[in-house]
């Protein structure tokens, strides 16, 4: 049996429903059942057929409706493993660090490439962090307090699911001085992400110790989910560019989160209209269960 989820921005009428529904037939599925309206924008269905067929017929549905289609058994998620930049908070941190070297444009063309997996992460990542070289390490700070917010709904997402058990990680290609706080400010248990190469207050523009890129991504998901017991098919992966792209296929669930297109194809779930919350409403978690502070 097999759910299937519709998630509109604003709200879901009659004719949504009806179109879903017709959108459903067309792909042969089976429905056994439906939700009530939920939260007056999203609702559930129930069937037994083609998974990928019927998400392809309903992402072809107007408006501003995301869809999630996941088999009933393993919907609720044990483990949440997440990318930072862009997808749990608003920026990218190593384009917004670079403002303050009066480079940005320079580091946020190679930033896009990457997500766009045009190019070589580490080789990326490396030119862009040699291009910092002897900026003042009190940048990252006010790089903090001035530019980096928190993605609409990560608290509630992260707290909720906290709440209800699940282990969280945050897992950065960017840095740690940046995931350290985000990932206590939204409520991640853990954290991980490159170090920046700091002397005598300046950037080094090196790195220290081993890359964070999509391989150790996706080691981090496979070695959490075993060290706590849990089938992948109990984890869900969150991101939005290339090199999230390897987790987001092991995950039991991947959502692509606003996404570079790779990323979007590669996972099981394009967000595209809503918040972080949506990723709640997916697991059957409606606004009055969310853990909100």
């Amino acid at each position: 049996m097999f759910i299937a989820t519709l998630i509109a921005k604003e709200s879901l009428n009659e004719r949504d429903i009806s179109a879903a529904l017709s959108s459903l037939a067309a792909a042969g599925a089976r429905i056994s059942r439906q939700s009530e309206l939920i939260d007056g924008r999203v609702m559930d269905f129930f069937f037994d057929g083609d998974a990928v067929s019927a998400r392809q017929h309903l992402e072809a549905l107007e408006g501003e409706i995301d869809i999630a289609v996941q088999p009933e058994a393993s919907r609720v998620k044990k483990l949440l493993i997440s990318d930072m930049d862009s997808t749990m908070i608003t920026v990218e941190c190593i384009d917004e660090l670079a403002d303050y070297a009066g480079i940005k444009p320079q580091i946020a063309e190679i930033t896009e490439r990457a997500m766009q997996g045009e190019l070589d992460f580490e080789e990326a990542l490396r030119g862009r962090v040699g291009l910092l070289k002897g900026l003042e390490t009190a940048a990252i700070q006010q790089c903090l307090d001035e530019r980096v917010r928190t993605m609409p709904g990560a608290q509630t997402l992260v707290r909720t699911m906290a709440h209800g058990g699940a282990a969280t990680i945050l897992v950065s290609g960017g840095f740690i001085k940046f995931a350290q706080p985000v990932a206590q400010g939204i409520g991640f248990e853990s954290f991980h992400a490159n170090i920046l190469g700091e002397q005598d207050g300046l950037l080094t523009g090196e790195l220290d110790g081993a890359i964070v890129d999509s391989v150790r991504k996706d080691e981090l998901l496979r070695s959490n989910a075993k060290s706590l017991g849990l089938p992948l098919d109990l984890c869900m992966a969150v991101g939005d560019g290339a090199n999230d792209i390897p987790m987001l296929e092991r995950a039991g669930l991947g959502v692509a989160y606003h996404a570079k297109p790779k990323a979007a194809q590669a996972a099981d779930v394009a967000i595209r209209h809503n918040d972080l919350t949506a990723l709640l409403y997916i697991q059957g978690i409606a606004a009055d269960q969310w853990v909100t502070e």
